[in-house]
């Protein structure tokens, strides 16, 4: 078994424990509305909580793992995310369930950028490729699952256990911490960054909230346009302000380091298309497909399995054609496969549409990888903690953005062709291809990559100090 099996497993329940949650209360808010006595509408703030509170504690997550250690951030993290989930399970009227989100917020948001931490500093640099491969797969797995699990457990069991499921996985999760890792790097008392926590995370949440509450109907767009609007300015204010405080709590002069600018930017442009699939894929399998939430889930599940297949040859897969050659081409293959989403209909074969969606997965699940691989590469270990965080922020707002895009990208067409049913075939063909687009442009930025960037993640161990060669060096 390899060295980061363990570390990388234990940390992957947590990732899974949270990308799951953060999906799976979508298809039960019906049921939980008339539980407790609530408008499906008034219900959406048990969403909105969770990802105010997710944006707004995600920035200290870094500063909290080098002042308190990441092994002990990452276990606490999971039990106050294990604690939310109970409390929310147990919650009987809108205040409390809200509340209880918002604990979820806060465990989940130092709970997977200190997770990845904690596995970067655990691993060997030529075995993060590998050990990240594992992450990949919750990331995919959670926004798929939900919605099937969600309507499952909702339809056959009862709305509660959608929270309380999260209590088992939470428990493994926090045994195989405190058994298997171990506290690495040394505790760095950097001062907190005060101005810059309240700039920052509260710009986050406004844009966050601007933009998912514009995506998934929660406000009207007037309002999220001035939330999101006001997030903007706050963000601008924090850049203005990092630029001159010594240490800022998202450090900027991170984009400095190429590897990791191209992962942001890059990566940002990418995830914007792809996060659009949770919201487009399961809507227009119900809408103009006819399917049940448990049926769609059941379909868009199987992308899961192509990114479990993947986990096993993205480091031989990179280390043959590079990080750059990779990221170009599986960008353009990734968004080539998300455009013809939009060509499936109510007649094609379900095999064919489950078969498409493997493969895509597995695409998909590669790309990602080398994503997350490639900005750590040339990050020293003194700024690895405050990179992480750099990247989760940006992480979580272009999947925002994704779902905002994918939202007015259908609504737009629907009013450009009004004589058609809103949720019309065509307008998710077009929808489709206007957010695969998106994502196609992230090859522009991989493309600037130079050759053999990344080759300390995937060279061989080898007894010669000959080092290797990576193709096109």
């Amino acid at each position: 078994m390899p060295s980061y099996f363990v570390s990388a497993l234990t940390v992957a329940c947590a990732l899974f424990m949270e990308n799951l949650d953060s999906t799976v209360i979508s298809t039960s808010l019906p049921e939980i509305a008339r539980e407790i006595h609530e408008n499906p509408i008034s219900l959406k703030l048990a969403l909105t909580s969770y990802l105010f509170s997710l944006a707004i504690f995600i920035p200290a997550s870094g500063w909290a793992a080098d002042h308190f250690g990441a092994r002990n951030i990452f276990r606490l993290a999971i039990i106050v995310f294990t604690l939310g989930s109970i409390s929310c399970g147990f919650s009987s009227d809108l205040p409390e369930l809200v509340a209880a989100r918002a604990v979820q917020g806060l465990g989940g948001a130092m709970m997977v950028p200190v997770g990845r931490l904690v596995l970067l500093r655990s691993v060997e640099q030529s075995e993060i490729v590998n050990a990240l491969s594992w992450l990949t797969v919750p990331a995919l797995l959670g926004p798929l699952a939900g919605p099937l699990l969600g309507g499952f457990i909702t339809t056959y069991f009862h709305w509660r256990w959608i929270f309380w499921i999260n209590v088992p996985i939470g428990i493994i999760g926090l045994i195989l911490a405190t058994a298997f890792i171990e506290e690495t790097g040394e505790k760095v008392f950097w001062p907190f960054d005060i101005l810059g926590f309240f700039l920052c995370g509260f710009g986050l949440a406004l844009v966050l909230f601007g933009l998912g509450g514009a995506g998934r109907g929660l406000v009207p767009w007037q309002i999220a346009l001035l939330m999101g609007s006001a997030g903007l300015f706050a963000l601008g204010l924090y850049a203005f302000h990092a630029r001159r405080t010594q240490f800022p709590l998202i450090d900027l002069d991170l984009l400095r380091v190429k590897t990791f600018q191209t992962s942001v930017t890059g990566g940002s442009l990418f995830r914007i298309g792809i996060g659009a699939i949770p919201f487009l894929l399961p809507l227009m399998l119900q809408t103009s497909f006819a399917m049940n939430p448990f049926q769609s889930g059941s379909v868009t599940f199987i992308a899961s399995v192509g990114a479990m297949a993947m986990k096993g040859t993205a480091a031989p897969i990179l280390r043959t054609f590079g990080f750059r050659r990779v990221l170009v081409y599986n960008a353009v293959l990734s968004s080539a496969f998300f455009a013809c989403y939009g060509l499936f209909t109510p007649a094609t074969p379900l095999a064919y549409m489950m078969g498409f969606l493997l493969v895509s997965g597995f695409i998909r699940s590669l790309e990602f990888t080398a994503l997350n691989a490639i900005a750590f590469a040339d990050i020293p270990p003194d700024k690895m903690s405050r990179a992480v965080s750099f990247s989760a922020v940006a992480q979580q707002l272009s999947l925002s953005v994704g779902i905002a895009a994918g939202a007015g990208a259908l609504q737009g067409f629907a009013l450009l062709d009004p004589s058609r049913d809103a949720f019309a075939l065509e307008h998710f063909r077009f929808a489709f291809m206007t957010t695969a687009a998106i994502s196609l442009t992230g090859a522009l930025a991989f493309i600037r990559l130079p050759w053999g960037a990344g080759a300390n993640l995937v060279r061989r161990h080898v007894a010669s100090e000959t080092p290797a060669v990576v193709p096109g060096e």
